[in-house]
């Protein structure tokens, strides 16, 4: 590669043919390559999510900014009276030992509705341009283009070169790009944006102040970006927005590079005020600050050339007294070649620091957003029939699995089996509270066993066995109560074991009294049952509405969930009626006392029988049947020195072994005390209870039972869910396909973050192609 450049005396470059900066041999190809792949990179619109090394050229109206650029990019822009740059421009600056040349396009990132485009729209604007004149019209056409989305760009290529003051936007987002190069072009990329708008002047309103703000804040306050502030030497420093802007965001000054511009207009006496600057010793930033001076208007109608244009600034701060006198390291900073030349090397410095970052940051973002994606519901199907019926099969399996049982803490069979536990001690509870004694005016008739509570001291403390264990003494039922009621209903009481039975128990005791004792219990069951009912219908609905909305939450928007939970509570509803029916039926058998289990009914008459003969033989006879129960043998040798009562039994006992009566022990003695007048209420009592124990077991397994029958399993008997479901939504007729459509519609957020993720997706996978393409031979 040629140097084009030349060592003036001062020790500052001059450029020969106008080339400077990456173009020069110190600096490698390789990092030309970097800067066109960054270059491409924004191309990409990978600039919306990954910070790209850029020099933003910022300042306020008539800051000297357009002509700045024109002297960096060797081109002419559009100039009206009043905002020239409507919209970013970005130039790439390349050098090439071809022809000048440029190409002028359009890089949409939003649409015409302004929504967010997922990659970067480039399109080419008309053919390349070779001769640098026609540079500004096709500039101009191109902002008009940007300025009027809903048009066709190409309309803008030809026709009459309309004032944009008249377009559909005042600013736009969407940028044009100049692709120039040329064997006097620098290495150089920037971006021209709108300046800062202190007044609203022609084609402007005030909503544009902030919206031009806004689009410069969203550049330059991007870590990798490189402020070029431009500051107007005629006006005062401290009334110019754009540094009070940069310095808000770059506070330390690392990022900005201060640029002086028309310093041939700083009034006398002022020029050492400027000057503070340029040495740093005021605002100072780390790049320092330059000074450039452009051509005035009268040159540029005179068609002055750029490589004149540097000479007679060159010579303008040689000649100047403010500006010689400056030390030598500081003239270093004087004119635009310097300029071009320090934004180079801030460039390049910052694409090679942040090239590797850049790599690291696409990987994680691309990973990061497809994670995203595959978080989100699954976009629904182009066949929208076949996905509810898919879903509806897959909803109806699992509610399938979960009627059957899982292994779940909060399974549904878990939370209704608490719910049968109580029923089952709620009935066990409505068992009659039995008491084996006669009780007279309120009084049991042996008053001092009794309790505050109305319990019997002894007998409570006799219960070792839970299924006899009384209840509270709330509903204590007195064995002289039985007897009573019994004579009142039978006068005459029979104690026969060999009665004709008609619809009897086995028994010989009136069959009403116990019929009507045991129908008194019955009718108690109805409460907890019907409770039991309630419990479990809710406990249905409330987990049969969690799996709905586990399957269908994500079609919620559509109606979808909504019409399955519907369509679902009414089959349960339908499933309450046929169980409601059978627990109504199993009520009514119990109506009546019946059971074939004779041997389970028989076992624990007997064992009630004698709980509560023992009972009362423990108090009404303790004394005697205590002495015969602990008697022991005598022997005839101390039997002359034996007590009475010992006596009186060997005697008794020798008597009926006299008599042939053999084996006969003392204890056996007390079966000759005489019959206990309660006796016919404590076998009423017994068999009620017996009775008790036999149909409390097996309706409260039946019940249970019943309910997961005809309730839970009752809701995927017959057709299957999926086809009580589907005939609800009414979805196979005539416009099927349609309703299927409209039910499986996303949320409005939904959608939009997918198709924000989804661009997202494209701008960083064609960013990462480029990266991939170009990364390899750097």
């Amino acid at each position: 590669m040629i140097d084009m450049r030349s060592q003036s005396d001062d020790g500052s470059f001059m450029s020969t043919g106008g080339g400077v900066g990456l173009s020069d041999v110190q600096y490698s190809a390789g990092r030309r390559k970097m800067l066109d792949l960054i270059n491409r990179l924004h191309s990409t619109g990978a600039q919306a999510d990954i910070d790209l090394p850029l020099i933003a050229v910022i300042g306020q109206q008539s800051a000297g900014k357009s002509s700045l650029i024109e002297s960096i990019s060797g081109i002419t822009l559009p100039r009206a009276s009043g905002t020239c740059t409507r919209c970013p421009t970005e130039c790439r600056l390349s050098y090439s030992e071809e022809p000048w040349r440029c190409i002028v396009s359009l890089r949409f990132t939003t649409d015409a509705n302004g929504m967010t485009l997922g990659t970067a729209k480039n399109e080419i604007f008309g053919e390349p341009l070779f001769d640098k004149s026609q540079v500004e019209e096709r500039i101009r056409r191109a902002q008009r283009a940007i300025l009027n989305p809903t048009t066709k760009f190409r309309d803008f290529l030809d026709g009459p070169d309309e004032n944009v003051s008249h377009s559909e936007l005042s600013f736009s987002t969407n940028c044009v790009c100049l692709q120039i190069s040329g064997n006097d072009v620098a290495d150089l990329s920037f971006c021209d944006l709108p300046g800062l708008i202190a007044s609203v002047g022609k084609g402007c309103s005030t909503s544009d102040i902030d919206l031009v703000k806004n689009l410069v804040t969203s550049y330059i306050s991007k870590p990798s970006c490189i402020i070029l502030l431009t500051v107007a030497c005629e006006t005062d420093f401290e009334n110019q927005g754009a540094h009070h802007l940069a310095k808000t965001l770059d506070p330390d000054g690392k990022r900005t590079m201060g640029v002086l511009t028309k310093p041939d207009r700083i009034p006398s006496g002022e020029e050492d005020r400027w000057l503070r600057f340029v040495r740093n010793e005021y605002e100072a930033l780390e790049n320092g600050w330059f000074s450039v001076k452009q051509p005035d208007s009268r040159a540029l109608a005179e068609g002055i050339s750029w490589a004149e244009a540097r000479q007679l600034e060159q010579e303008y701060f040689s000649m100047t007294p403010s500006w010689a006198k400056l030390e030598s390291q500081y003239r270093q900073q004087l004119g635009t070649t310097s300029l071009i030349e320090r934004l180079s090397a801030v460039l390049s410095s910052l694409i090679t620091k942040r090239l590797p970052e850049v790599q690291d940051e696409l990987q994680q973002l691309l990973y990061d957003t497809n994670d995203s994606l595959r978080r989100l519901p699954k976009p629904p199907s182009a066949d929208a029939l076949a996905e509810i019926l898919h879903l509806l099969g897959d909803f109806s399996r699992d509610m399938a699995t979960h009627l059957e049982g899982t292994p779940d803490e909060d399974g549904l069979l878990q939370l209704i089996r608490p719910r049968q536990d109580q029923f089952r001690k709620a009935i066990k509870a409505t068992a009659p509270d039995f008491r084996p004694f006669a009780k007279c005016r309120g009084v049991s008739e042996y008053g001092d066993a009794t309790s505050e509570d109305g319990l019997v001291t002894l007998w409570d403390g006799s219960i070792s066995d839970d299924e006899f264990i009384p209840q509270d003494g709330r509903n204590v039922i007195y064995a002289d109560e039985v007897l009573a009621r019994a004579q009142k209903l039978n006068p005459i009481i029979e104690v026969s074991l060999h009665r004709a039975i008609t619809r009897e128990l086995p028994d010989h005791y009136p069959y009403v009294v116990t019929n009507e004792y045991i129908t008194s219990v019955v009718c108690k069951w109805n409460v907890p049952t019907q409770r039991l009912f309630r419990d479990v219908q809710k406990r249905l609905v409330e987990y049969v509405k969690r799996l709905i909305n586990k399957h269908f939450s994500k079609y919620a928007h559509g109606g979808l969930q909504q019409k399955v939970t519907l369509i679902v509570v009414q089959h349960i509803a339908v499933c309450e009626e046929r169980a409601q029916k059978r627990i109504d039926w199993l009520l009514e058998l119990e109506q009546r006392p019946w059971t074939r289990n004779d041997h389970y009914y028989s076992d624990y008459k007997d064992r009630f029988l004698a709980r509560y003969r023992g009972a009362r033989r423990k108090i009404h006879q303790s004394s005697l049947a205590t002495k015969l129960e602990g008697y022991k043998p005598v022997k005839p040798s101390v039997l002359p020195h034996a007590s009475d009562f010992e006596r009186g039994v060997a005697k008794v006992l020798s008597g009926l072994n006299e008599i042939n009566i053999a084996g006969v022990k003392a204890s056996d003695l007390t079966k000759l005390l005489p019959t206990d007048t309660l006796e016919p209420a404590l076998h009423i009592m017994a068999a009620v209870r017996a009775y008790f124990q036999v149909a409390y077991k097996r309706f409260s397994d039946y019940i249970p039972m019943a309910l997961d029958h005809e309730l839970v399993l009752g809701l995927t008997r017959g057709g299957g869910l999926d086809q009580v479901i589907l005939q609800g939504l009414g979805i196979t007729g005539a416009d099927g396909y349609r309703r299927c459509q409209e039910l499986l519609q996303e949320p409005p957020n939904i959608l939009a973050l997918r198709t924000e993720l989804q661009k997202r997706r494209e701008r960083l996978e064609m960013a990462n192609d480029e990266l991939m393409s170009l990364s390899g031979s750097l």
